[in-house]
């Protein structure tokens, strides 16, 4: 059972008046039938507010997001008090925009679906804060999601995919590996050991001072790590993948993050500048790490294929990985996971980059899958919570590291 987090108290709830003012400003075409149900999707689990509603069919109404990459590029990363104040000041005009461009008024939704778990504390808790009032206002029910299962889900909105599939879900705060066997029904093969993919190649990017770079001041530490990998030659340093005599699938990234660290304090005294210059060699070690990401992914990934094969929890041929979360949208990560797919007769899939970052489309997804299956529809939103931590489905990371699966050497010519 869900039970109120203490913590809940201190979000400014949206007053009544104010939600009955909001839902008031919707007039459109009174008695107009839509022949499927309608799911509102709501996102704020990090720094991004978004929101969407979506047919049962998959067919995207409407969708609304605002982004805080800017502000959080100048600060040098997120901080929770800065994207909890952004969430409030944008939520209700995303939500807004979102009911407008589908032509739906909140009366004619059939459920109201919306991230709870896991995130940011604070942002979670703006996006609940407002759903709840939405949700008592109009009296309709409400479908807490899992950020990871939604984002393990959207490829069943763009694509045919049947279950069971693997995933490996990997963004700034996650990394994963999982068996997808139901709408709410995941096995958990591997998952990282400390920090994400993401949040290293951000740490790195910020570390090189690529934010000075003109040709990357604009973009995220992961994107400006891949637009510069593009003139580098990976070659010229030679990180190792971390854990190679690990035969599991967890995942590790600290401690090649330290490596690179001090490597980067050694080349800026090699070179004679300052911390916060950009190094000539700044091009060479965003493709080496890259690249080294790339593998250390792509092998943990295949021993995940290989247990789920020989355990028959995946089809001998044509099994199919999903990748998705916001690193999926990495074309090294891409080539270095098809030379692995190719290896194996696997298909890999990934949503279309637009869906593999945070959105509000994936999230009432999420609630459409759910509504059809009968799965956490909530009439009584009593005692819910948002939980910044949750782990997806059932842990069997122990049962894959006892197996000892060896994995074939693949050449990485990418």
């Amino acid at each position: 059972m869900l039970i109120l987090n203490k913590t809940a108290g201190v979000f400014s709830k949206p007053s009544k008046r104010n939600m009955y003012e909001f839902l008031r400003s919707f007039n459109f075409h009174p008695g107009k039938l839509f022949l499927h149900k309608l799911v509102l999707g709501i996102e704020t689990s990090c720094d991004d507010t978004a929101a969407a509603v979506v047919d049962e069919t998959g067919n995207v109404l409407g969708e609304a997001i605002h982004s805080q990459t800017e502000v959080h590029l100048k600060t040098g990363g997120i901080i929770p008090s800065v994207a909890q104040q952004l969430h409030r000041e944008n939520i209700q005009r995303i939500v807004q925009e979102a009911l407008s461009a589908s032509k739906v008024s909140p009366s004619e939704l059939s459920a109201i679906a919306t991230t709870i778990k896991p995130g940011l504390a604070l942002s979670l808790g703006v996006g609940l804060s407002f759903s709840l009032q939405l949700v008592d206002q109009l009296k309709k029910p409400f479908i807490p999601i899992h950020h990871m299962e939604a984002h393990a889900l959207t490829i069943r909105l763009t694509n045919k995919v049947e279950f069971p599939f693997l995933v490996l879900l990997i963004s700034g705060g996650h990394c994963l590996l999982a068996l997808v066997r139901g709408v709410s029904d995941f096995l958990l093969l591997g998952k990282s050991l400390d920090i994400a993919p993401g949040d290293m190649l951000d740490k790195v990017a910020r570390r090189l001072s690529l934010i000075k770079h003109p040709e990357c001041s604009t973009m995220s530490g992961g994107k400006a790590i891949e637009h510069l990998a593009k003139q580098g030659n990976k070659l010229h340093f030679d990180f190792k993948p971390p854990m190679q005599h690990a035969k599991n699938c967890d995942f590790s990234f600290s401690g090649l993050h330290h490596i690179i660290d001090k490597m980067i304090m050694q080349k800026e005294k090699e070179e004679g500048i300052e911390k916060g210059q950009i190094l000539s060699s700044a091009a060479d070690i965003a493709a080496a790490v890259q690249h080294t990401v790339a593998c250390h992914i792509a092998k943990r990934t295949h021993r995940a294929i290989l247990f789920c094969k020989q355990r028959d929890l995946l089809c001998q041929s044509n099994a199919v990985l999903v990748v998705s979360g916001g690193v999926a949208s990495n074309l090294h990560i891409r080539k270095a996971l098809e030379i692995v797919t190719d290896a194996t007769q696997c298909t890999l899939l990934c949503p279309p980059p637009r869906l593999c970052t945070d959105n509000g489309v994936m999230i009432a997804w999420n609630g459409v899958e759910r509504l059809r299956a009968g799965l956490g529809i909530l009439h009584s939103t009593e005692g819910i919570r948002y939980e910044p931590k949750c782990p997806l489905g059932a842990d069997i990371s122990k049962e894959v590291g006892e197996a000892a699966i060896k994995v074939p050497r693949l050449k990485m010519n990418i």
